[in-house]
């Protein structure tokens, strides 16, 4: 898991409660689709969010008009010289923000593993694997308890129930931000996905019922905020051959030929 912290971007018109499904568009694969034919799948499949991790001209250009709302992150190298040049910022806010006029941005997002300062007021990006959890402590950790599929509660939590990890570790974030003054500020699950192949629990059926699942829990809130539903982006549109280890090629809801893994409906 991680925290980003929002740059001073926020797009504020855009109701930040929506609950539409987002598809990170991660590009680590030497075999992937062009920007052009990715974004027509976005469409295709009805996937209204979209969040990429650099400024790619190709798909910035392909998402002109198409009104899916883009998360877009600005690289940690990139950080240092914006952080120290006003002028710097100001250039690249133009060339990747200001000229794509007709692309509809929700967030800019700032690097990656950034402690976040809550008196910004911003939401805040939490990336959030239930599976990582799962792997790590089997020996205390139910696989229903990671899939969203246990039919009752296993951890009680005082008042609080809990028959998934995913509202847990929620609900912790929510906790420590209370705990810091920072109560009112939102949360959005920014990563979250199940591999298909590759490592320990990693079978087509555990990830078809965690992302299926996934979009049905969250459109309603957690035992702590029930005021959902919870904005959430899956990760990710495609394997990508070129991560490690061999588990992280394969968290793609679709193969590099844009076949997909299994059938999903988005929203």
């Amino acid at each position: 898991m991680s925290l980003m912290l929002l740059f001073g971007m926020l797009m504020a018109s855009i109701d930040i409660t929506a609950a539409k499904i987002g598809v990170c568009y991660g590009t680590l694969g030497n075999n992937l689709p062009s920007p052009g034919e990715v974004i027509n799948m976005y469409k295709q499949y009805n996937i209204a969010r979209m969040r990429l991790y650099d400024p790619n001209k190709d798909a910035l250009q392909a998402l002109r008009g198409t009104n899916i709302e883009l998360m877009l992150g600005i690289p940690d190298k990139e950080l240092k010289r914006i952080a120290s040049s006003q002028d710097y910022a100001n250039t690249w806010i133009q060339n990747n923000v200001q000229n794509y006029g007709d692309v509809t941005f929700r967030y800019i997002t700032v690097g990656n593993e950034i402690k976040p300062d809550v008196k910004y007021k911003y939401p805040l990006l939490v990336n959030m694997y239930p599976y990582l959890s799962y792997i790590f402590d089997t020996k205390n950790i139910r696989l229903e308890y990671a899939l969203f599929t246990s039919p009752s509660v296993v951890v009680q939590d005082g008042e609080l129930g809990y028959k998934n990890i995913f509202d847990a570790i929620l609900d912790a974030f929510y906790s420590a931000l209370e705990k810091a003054n920072g109560g009112s500020l939102k949360i959005v699950v920014s990563e979250t996905g199940w591999p298909s192949e590759g490592g320990q629990a990693t079978i087509f059926e555990y990830a078809s019922l965690y992302n299926k699942n996934l979009i049905k829990h969250v459109q309603k809130g957690t035992p702590k905020k029930l005021n959902g539903p919870i904005e959430t982006y899956m990760f990710a549109m495609f394997n990508e051959n070129n991560r490690t280890p061999k588990y992280k090629k394969n968290y793609g809801l679709f193969y590099p030929n844009k076949q997909p893994k299994y059938r999903i409906k988005f929203n």
